[in-house]
């Protein structure tokens, strides 16, 4: 399968997705500067805030000054500046907080593939299929799910004085229909762009070296995001995951 270039893809297409990511980068490293002068009560939460920030931009940034921002250490009262969070609200960090383990693994798993193919190989690639971005894809979804279990094992953790091997069990009642809802909107929509976007006007499959992969990352995470709340809400519901 033909995979494309930045110059095979329209400049202007490749300007925005540019500069997209340079907004995110920048959200994520204030974001990033941000809780580490007002750290979170759950100390998991100081790299969900940043990493989320990297697809959802503005937008992250917004929802953690709004609803997620702590006081600074030396402030007296609540240590957030939100006492009582709305229930959208309190199901959208959940919701973000399962999201960064997921765009966590689906990062590194897209970049560990074209630093050494041969993952791709170990999974079927050249020898069940062809289409490289499948042998992405299941990468992506063992990184995102290891991550994501480990994400929500160091938000419970702290929360319930119990063994360690239930809080790891409650981390995986927690956030495992979670994690798949958010990979299945990602891989919907990725599917989307590369094989009805991508390869009919251009001719080709966009690599994780292309800057409009990651455009179409940013909003496949979104998407995964919009899948995921549903699910989320249910859990908190039903008090198998912790509101936050």
């Amino acid at each position: 399968m033909t995979e494309l270039t930045n110059a095979e893809v329209p400049v202007w297409l490749t300007v925005v997705a540019t500069l997209s990511l340079i907004a995110a980068v920048g959200c994520a490293v204030w974001t990033a500067v941000d809780v580490a002068r007002r750290p979170q009560r759950t100390a998991i939460m100081n790299l969900v805030w940043p990493i989320t920030a990297l697809f959802g931009s503005g937008l992250w940034v917004w929802l953690y000054r709004r609803y997620g921002r702590a006081e600074r250490p030396d402030a007296v009262g609540d240590d957030r500046a939100t006492s009582k969070h709305p229930r959208w609200a309190s199901i959208a960090i959940g919701t973000t907080h399962c999201g960064a383990g997921c765009a966590l693994g689906d990062l590194i798993a897209e970049f560990a593939i074209v630093m050494l193919p041969v993952l791709a190989v170990a999974v079927g690639w050249h020898h069940l299929y062809e289409v490289h971005l499948f042998a992405a894809w299941i990468w992506d979804l063992v990184l995102a799910f290891v991550l994501g279990i480990v994400f929500q094992y160091f938000a419970i953790a702290p929360m319930r004085d119990q063994p360690r091997r239930r809080s790891l069990r409650d981390a995986l009642k927690a956030d495992t229909f979670s994690i798949l809802a958010w990979q299945l909107g990602m891989y919907g929509t990725m599917a989307i762009i590369q094989f009805l976007v991508a390869r009919p006007l251009w001719g080709g499959m966009l690599p994780a070296t292309t800057a409009v992969f990651w455009l179409g990352m940013q909003l496949a995470m979104l998407v995964g995001f919009a899948c995921s709340y549903p699910v989320n809400a249910v859990l908190i519901q039903k008090g198998i995951k912790e509101a936050m």
